[in-house]
């Protein structure tokens, strides 16, 4: 019998959220078309795809968060809800033509590079690939965290993750606890509290909460934007700016002291009892830890079947979550709004370079890339959203569109050339992280007096830009002298038998 010949592309493209549809836009526009895109879901829309919790929504304008290159006149609101985000990535996928590439259902389990063969040996569920490129499009925020709770498996309850939110459980006259306080659990409380019998939201350290400004979008500005884009250009343009502003609060404290003082009057005017205003007012400076964005979190915490616990949890029972103060809170169902594992990514364990180091083996613990898309040791590897590309203050997605604009530049140069392998020289690397952790000093994330998901395991800031986009997008430019380029290796008689995609499509 004959085998089956595996398959060969010159990109493999891992994840269908913004980082992975925007890659494939991008390579379609520059001519690359012998692609795929690996989703291990059966449709498109990553984050925003499983995250799909009451009250789902954006915390940056939507007006901002969407690509430059792909304006969207429709949205319902400034800040757009997850399902018109969600159709917003499907709209992008079915009208630049990549549906075709995508190969749903196929979970990326293992990618190995091969140094004489000069490709990535890509194990999916569904089988295996070679591909000449990687780019990882998996995201920060795509494998929820849960705490190993002492008990845990004794609880006879329901329990879920706000990632993996189970629509099917009714959570009317139940008694529910949230463990965990940040961005998802401040839009879904609120969703939830008026449904429940009891809420026990189970609060380790009190966030800083900001007003959204939201509102609808009017029928005479959308048919503004189809018919002038140019306005919904400017509108972006002004948002952007606004928020860029906030970057001076983040790396100079003191300014960011007024800012504290504006929203210790919207806590004091949305909690009018004392007692429970002290359990929500922060003891650290704001942006040490995520802002959150809400108009409707403080209001519901005050209504009488909320009750805020701020007792560390000591155990878990079959009905019940026994705090350390000896407190015995009876409850139905356990939601985790706790977050995602984003310094010690998964993924990590399962990507392996040229000496068969995985990531994970090489950060140990602290994430490093050459501006947050190429690592030493790991040739033709693209990370989009890797290390230091989070922010505090404004859209990712710029962050992507910069790197995008790396990538391709680096792309073009290895065609152009007939280089089969680039990856960054370890000096360039090193330099460049080095120039991260001098700008981060000072700054609200390193001085604010919290912990947070921002810095990993060794003390280090490995998450965010220390800065403002726009100087990211200046320095995150392909300069070939910070790369080591090697040129390709003798086609191997091993390769007889393999096809590519365009190949096929002949």
């Amino acid at each position: 019998m004959t085998e089956s010949p595996i398959q060969h592309v010159e990109i493999a493209i891992c994840g269908t959220g913004f980082s992975g549809i925007g890659a494939a836009i991008r390579l379609r526009q520059a001519g690359f078309v012998d692609f795929v895109l690996l989703e291990r879901a059966d449709e498109v829309g990553g984050t925003w795809r499983d995250n799909s919790y009451p009250g789902c929504a954006c915390d940056v304008e939507s007006r901002l968060y969407s690509f430059s290159f792909a304006p969207n006149p429709h949205w319902s609101r400034a800040f757009s809800p997850q399902a018109e985000i969600l159709e917003y990535l499907r709209r992008c996928a079915a009208d630049y033509g990549l549906l075709p590439h995508v190969r749903f259902g196929q979970e990326v389990t293992d990618a190995a590079w091969n140094e004489h063969e000069q490709r990535w040996h890509i194990q999916t569920s569904k089988g295996e690939l070679t591909a000449e490129v990687l780019i990882g499009g998996m995201g920060a925020l795509s494998e929820p965290s849960t705490p190993a709770l002492p008990g845990l498996a004794s609880f006879k309850g329901k329990v879920f993750h706000s990632a993996r939110w189970d629509h099917k459980y009714a959570l009317e006259g139940k008694r529910v606890a949230c463990i965990g306080t940040g961005a998802s659990a401040i839009q879904f409380v609120p969703a939830i509290q008026p449904l429940v019998q009891k809420l026990s939201l189970f609060q380790r350290t009190p966030a800083w909460v900001m007003p959204r400004d939201d509102g609808p979008v009017s029928p005479r500005a959308k048919a503004l934007f189809r018919a002038l884009p140019l306005t919904q250009k400017l509108m972006r343009a002004a948002t952007y700016a606004r928020r860029e502003a906030l970057v001076l609060a983040f790396r100079h404290p003191a300014v960011m002291r007024r800012v504290e003082r504006s929203l210790l009057r919207y806590l004091e005017d949305s909690v009018p009892d004392p007692v429970l205003r002290k359990k929500l007012t922060p003891t650290f400076r704001m942006g040490c830890k995520r802002v959150l964005i809400s108009n409707e979190y403080l209001p519901a915490l005050t209504q009488p079947n909320v009750d805020v616990v701020t007792s560390a949890i000591r155990e878990l029972r079959a009905h019940a979550i026994i705090t350390a103060d000896g407190q015995e809170h009876e409850v139905d169902a356990i939601i985790f709004g706790t977050g995602f594992q984003v310094t010690e990514a998964p993924f990590a364990h399962h990507l392996r370079g040229r000496d068969g180091h995985t990531l994970h083996d090489v950060w140990q613990g602290s994430p490093k890339a050459h501006y947050g898309t190429t690592v030493a040791g790991f040739p033709n590897l693209f990370l989009m959203l890797g290390p230091n590309t989070g922010l505090g203050h404004t859209s990712v997605v710029l962050m992507i569109e910069s790197q995008l604009q790396l990538v391709l530049a680096a792309l073009k140069h290895r065609r152009k050339h007939g280089y089969a392998t680039l990856e960054p020289r370890a000096e360039a690397q090193a330099r460049y992280n080095r120039a991260i952790a001098q700008q981060t000093q000072g700054t609200v994330w390193t001085s604010g007096g919290c912990a947070s998901w921002y810095i990993d395991q060794t003390g280090r800031n490995s998450t965010l830009w220390p800065s403002f986009t726009f100087s990211f997008r200046r320095r995150c430019r392909y300069r070939p002298a910070e790369y080591v380029l090697k040129p390709r290796a003798a086609q191997m008689s091993h390769w007889q038998g393999r096809e590519t995609v365009a190949q096929r499509a002949r």
